[in-house]
């Protein structure tokens, strides 16, 4: 979710775990992984089930905001606010809202949070149950990166997206790593698709990732659809996901990869969180 297109390139290090299209069984099957059941083997280190009264902010001991209108090294067009417009507890589920107004000096707004220097997470499975929004020029993503981002600089401190959606394909996320030499449109990653053309904002899913020492897996409603290791990476490329990394939500409008908002895009559009959970072995 930083810098550069999402042209995916799971040729280059794809682990089939499945075809990366869940049938309505799968689906059958892990609406109960989606709702109650335990992470099996898991111990949880951390979450936020945002059970704050409606209308207030988010928990600043967990979270904080990043604000501004730079484009975040993707042409975005959006304004990040810490405003309760853009961002705020509903019914028990955080609602990150992007809305076609004049702010900053820019013609959207939204909102965008992240864990760093409050928490970080080298290994464990990472996971939230999310509702996307839907549309053209929409892009909403539940990510992470390295801690050290001030220092190493991106993408040496490696960003892992766990879900990234772009809105003219609505029922199909990505997951991708980005390190160095194999970032913007180089990154490395796979797509999964609900069958039948089932849409993804029409529903809450979960979206996970598990970081081991020498693997990353991905799952949607707890079944694992792709995975990468070191030795997968291209030729010479660096493994850059065995240190500590923060999580980050938004919802973007616009930029190089999802394209700009047209005349059949809706405003306002909701990111709806109902969880965000960290579990470790």
């Amino acid at each position: 979710m930083i810098k550069g297109l999402r042209n995916i390139f799971a040729s280059v290090a794809l682990v089939p775990l499945f075809s990366g299209i869940l049938s309505a069984a799968d689906l059958t099957t892990n609406s109960t992984v989606e709702a109650d059941a335990p992470v099996v083997n898991l111990r949880l280190v951390w979450s936020d089930e945002f059970n704050q009264p409606d209308g207030s902010g988010v928990n600043l001991t967990k979270w904080s905001y990043e604000t501004g209108g730079n484009g975040w090294g993707n042409n975005e067009l959006e304004y990040y606010t810490d405003r309760t417009n853009n961002v705020r507890i509903e019914d028990g589920k955080l609602v990150i809202e992007a809305r076609s107004e004049n702010f900053g000096g820019k013609k959207y707004t939204s909102a965008r949070l992240l864990t760093k220097n409050k928490f970080s997470w080298t290994y464990g499975r990472f996971e939230a149950r999310i509702k996307i929004p839907r549309g053209q020029g929409i892009w909403p993503a539940f990510w992470m990166m390295g801690t050290n981002i001030g220092s190493a600089n991106w993408p040496t401190c490696g960003e892992i997206d766990i879900m990234e959606n772009i809105g003219k394909e609505p029922g199909t996320v990505h997951g991708t790593v980005h390190g160095p030499g194999y970032s913007g449109d180089a990154g490395i990653g796979g797509p999964a698709t609900l069958p039948d053309g089932a849409i993804m904002a029409d529903n809450f899913h979960v979206f996970a990732v598990d970081c081991e020492p020498d693997r990353i897996t991905w799952l949607l409603d707890g079944r694992p659809y792709f995975s990468i290791t070191p030795e997968r990476l291209p030729q010479n490329r660096r493994w850059v996901f065995d240190q500590p990394k923060f999580l980050l939500l938004n919802l973007a409008v616009g930029g190089g990869w999802p394209g700009y908002p047209d005349a059949t895009s809706t405003f306002p559009q909701q990111m709806i969180v109902d969880y965000v959970r960290v579990y470790e072995k």
